[in-house]
């Protein structure tokens, strides 16, 4: 095995990619307070997956009936994802959400253990006793419905991300990494579209709130962030790399306190403590990972 020789300027560029994902919690939720949730995914995706498509062309003409196949299941899970998170950020807040989306860490060796029969050692069930601890703590310790129904609606979008996860691992030994993200992310914006137009949800955006998290989550978010994330990862270890994207969800606890005003209780910091634990310790011991780049946000 080559060792990989560490970039600062790689690390550095992935913590900025996290804090522009950390911010695109709040920025989503003020957007989809003015357009629908179908809207605005189709709009996120379709641009993303049109950016995607036309730098790696030349490998998704040579992709293939089975990795088509392939990259519409990821993309199915993919989409599940974005929708329970985006439709969970209309009840829950921003810090929440970042928190609790970043137990796909903890929940994929679970369900690759669970479903694909892969080893998962006693420290992955620690750590998903620690964050389920915790995700209670978060949401309140059982605290009022509107919020916890959200909570559990971004639970959902982690068990979504985790599973996308263990998809990529298959799909990518076969198939190319740059034609499989294009397929999914078109995959999520056409079914975006299809379901706003099912439902007459589909308008032009006017407000510059929703132009701006367009921008930013489309953009910057998933086509630039992917580059980003692969450009790091020859230069970083999977341990090291997946050590530094743990920083997203403190980013959205951030940015939701400075921007949106949100504040934790004492309790809820105890969760998102807990949680983040839970997350490092999953990622700090290696063999408890599953070999598969994290989904691109």
């Amino acid at each position: 095995m080559i060792e990989k020789r560490r970039s600062p300027l790689a690390e550095l560029a992935l913590i900025g990619i996290c804090a522009i994902w950390g911010l695109t919690f709040v920025m989503v939720q003020d957007a989809v307070e003015l357009i629908p949730v179908t809207t605005f995914l189709a709009y996120r995706f379709i641009p993303a997956a049109a950016v995607v498509a036309i730098i790696f062309r030349r490998s998704l003409g040579e992709l293939g009936r089975a990795g088509a196949r392939a990259g519409v299941v990821m993309g199915a899970f993919l989409t599940a994802g974005y929708f329970f998170q985006t439709l969970g950020l209309e009840r829950t807040t921003a810090s929440n959400a970042g928190f609790i989306t970043g137990l796909f860490v903890v929940l994929t060796p679970l369900l690759g253990a669970l479903l694909l029969g892969h080893r998962a050692g006693a420290a992955a069930w620690v750590a998903a006793a620690l964050s389920t601890l915790g995700l209670y703590l978060l949401s309140g310790a059982g605290g009022e419905g509107t919020r916890l129904f959200g909570d559990a609606l971004v639970f959902l979008c982690a068990c979504s991300f985790s599973l996308h996860i263990l998809a990529t691992d298959r799909a990518l030994e076969r198939h190319h990494h740059g034609a499989l993200l294009a397929v999914q992310l078109g995959v999520t914006g056409a079914f975006s579209l299809v379901l706003a137009v099912a439902q007459g949800d589909l308008e032009v955006p006017r407000s510059s709130t929703v132009w701006s998290a367009l921008v930013v989550t489309s953009l910057l978010a998933s086509a630039l962030g992917f580059f980003v994330q692969t450009y790091a990862q020859r230069h970083a270890s999977p341990a090291r790399t997946a050590l530094i994207l743990t920083s997203e969800p403190v980013f959205a606890g951030l940015f939701a306190y400075l921007l949106a005003g949100e504040s934790l209780t004492a309790v809820s910091w105890a969760g998102a403590i807990l949680i983040m634990f839970a997350i490092v310790m999953v990622e700090a011991v290696p063999r408890l990972r599953v070999s598969a780049p994290l989904p691109e946000r």
